[in-house]
């Protein structure tokens, strides 16, 4: 990939615990004890699943398998690909009934007699999309899981497998980005458009970052600019001619990422470097995203897709967070058993604080 510098190259993948590790049986004798999982049914429209068929129940574990793992679920937040999965608008859609949530930490209680990469006491991840943590316990697949050093702060940990991996890979991957070049992002207080403003800044790159106009907008300005971005404006702001004062003191960005698509995206490529690349990840407007045909003939702009699933860097990022250069998103705590109230506050607009819940 283009963009694995000295920053970006170090250190792949995750740690592994210690080969042959065991079980104590007074640990496996755990794995029958009881738990809740935040359960769906069916595919449920937007506005009605978080009070229909979305349940709260308890279940009994199973027996630990030689390769499975016991794991104590610590927190779990809920991300937008969580509703789009309730709502069986996501492009993986586990078989019903199934768990909620696709992130999370969780601590090992357990494991099998062929389980070598953790231990009891490890902190692990899930290694993909659909594993299903809004649960306080669960058997797991050794395979299904990434170990995570324990000294990352909790919520950090439940937040790093999706939003700063997404913002790492799309800063690495498609353009060799160099200290003192820029990037343009829209949605830019997501919790990927703030692990983007966190890593860029630890890489000595420059941040143009896009936000909708709201009430509170000078709070959210002083929490980016807090975060590290060098600029913020609104989508308003991004069509006016003043944008080019902005470019007296930075370059043009060679790198644009899109999480709105409509109008926002097609603003953004006007402002791209000739041969830059627009790097579309989501499509909050729902709408498609529109390309100029100057922007292709004289600019010769690339436009790519991202959907991250499995890839983790978790490594690197934790490296990040134990310097202080990657904290947590701005988030709010919530009880398992509150969890349509966490729900329902994740769909309201202008929502800039993760709900996360505490299992």
């Amino acid at each position: 990939s283009g963009g694995e510098g000295a920053f970006w190259g170090a250190g792949l993948g995750a740690a592994r615990g210690a080969e042959g590790s065991r079980t104590s049986p007074e640990i496996l004798s755990s794995a029958y004890s009881p738990c809740k999982r935040c359960q769906v049914s069916a595919w449920e429209r937007p506005c009605v699943w978080c009070v229909s068929l979305s349940r709260l129940e308890d279940l009994e574990l199973a027996p630990l398998g030689d390769s499975d793992v016991h794991v104590k679920m610590l927190a779990a937040p809920i991300n937008p690909a969580d509703i789009n999965m309730i709502q069986g608008t996501y492009a993986l859609l586990p078989e019903l009934p199934a768990v909620g949530g696709n992130e999370g930490v969780g601590r090992v209680l357990g494991v099998g007699r062929r389980v070598t990469s953790v231990t009891p006491g490890d902190w692990v991840l899930p290694a993909d999309a659909g594993l299903g943590t809004w649960r306080t316990e669960a058997v797991f697949p050794e395979e299904t899981l990434l170990r995570v050093p324990r000294d990352v702060p909790v919520l950090c940990a439940a937040t790093l497998g999706v939003n700063p991996c997404t913002a790492y890979r799309m800063l690495a991957d498609f353009e060799s980005l160099r200290p003192g070049d820029s990037v343009i992002q829209n949605a830019a207080n997501s919790g990927v458009g703030q692990a983007v403003i966190q890593i860029a800044r630890a890489a000595g790159i420059r941040t143009i970052n896009v936000v909708r106009d709201r009430p509170d907008l000078p709070k959210l300005v002083e929490r980016l600019v807090s975060l590290g971005a060098d600029h913020v404006i609104t989508e308003e702001m991004l069509r006016k001619p003043d944008m080019k004062d902005i470019f007296k003191s930075i370059p043009k960005p060679r790198l644009a990422l899109n999480c709105v698509g409509g109008k926002s995206a097609t603003e953004m490529l006007r402002h791209l470097q000739p041969r830059g690349t627009m790097v579309t990840y989501g499509g909050m407007a729902k709408q498609p995203v529109t390309v100029p045909v100057s922007a292709f003939i004289f600019k010769d702009v690339k436009l790519r897709g991202f959907w991250m699933t499995q890839w983790k860097k978790d490594q690197i990022l934790c490296e990040l967070v134990r310097k202080g250069q990657l904290g947590t998103p701005a988030c709010t705590e919530v009880p398992l058993e509150d969890y349509r109230a966490a729900l329902e506050a994740s769909m309201k607009p202008f929502t800039s604080s993760k709900q996360i819940l505490i299992l």
